[in-house]
């Protein structure tokens, strides 16, 4: 599982997030029991029992990191904030900067203003948040099997585009860190 997520990180860092938030997700659902964590999600992964003990650690992990932050209910991990503020600045230097990524945003940005006036109030957090959030909705309606509207395609398609050249440029300066 760790395997997994390090792979995300280190390819994609939009996916990588998603994922985490997916896996929060999980972890709610069950309300932090490790014991059916372990039963229902890790017994059925196609591995050996080795790695099927590692992957039960990454998850206890994870869930005692949820607890100890005060999210097993709702919210996100702090490390994975720390990454959407992150990518949020890089947006914004891409948005003074990039011709291509203004039009890439540009192109998004009435959805995102969408999003903003359907939440009626309610705080969905900056535009790289709310292209995460809406990327995940869409990912969330067809685990669920729920019907997604052509404007819920174009909308994650958009945001798809925006954090698609947000990871490039992410990743181009994580390799020149290193």
């Amino acid at each position: 599982m760790k395997s997994i997520a390090d792979r995300k990180k280190s390819q994609n860092i939009g996916e990588y997030i998603i994922y985490l938030y997916q896996q929060e997700d999980l972890i709610r659902s069950f309300q932090g029991n490790l014991e059916e964590i372990r039963q229902y999600v890790v017994s059925h992964f196609p591995v050996e029992e080795v790695e099927k003990e590692s992957i039960f650690e990454w998850y206890q992990n994870l869930r005692n990191q949820m607890e100890s932050e005060g999210i097993l209910d709702k919210g996100h991990l702090s490390e994975t904030k720390k990454l959407v503020d992150e990518l949020s600045s890089l947006h914004w230097q891409l948005v003074k900067s990039d011709k291509t990524y203004f039009e890439t945003f540009q192109k998004a940005k009435p959805h995102i203003l969408q999003a903003v006036m359907d939440a009626e109030g309610q705080d969905l957090g900056n535009e790289v948040q709310i292209c995460l959030n809406g990327v995940y909705g869409l990912l969330l309606c067809r685990l669920l099997g729920k019907k997604v509207s052509d404007e819920q395609l174009k909308s994650a398609e958009a945001f798809g585009e925006v954090l698609s050249l947000l990871n490039l440029v992410y990743q181009q300066e994580i390799i020149s860190r290193n």
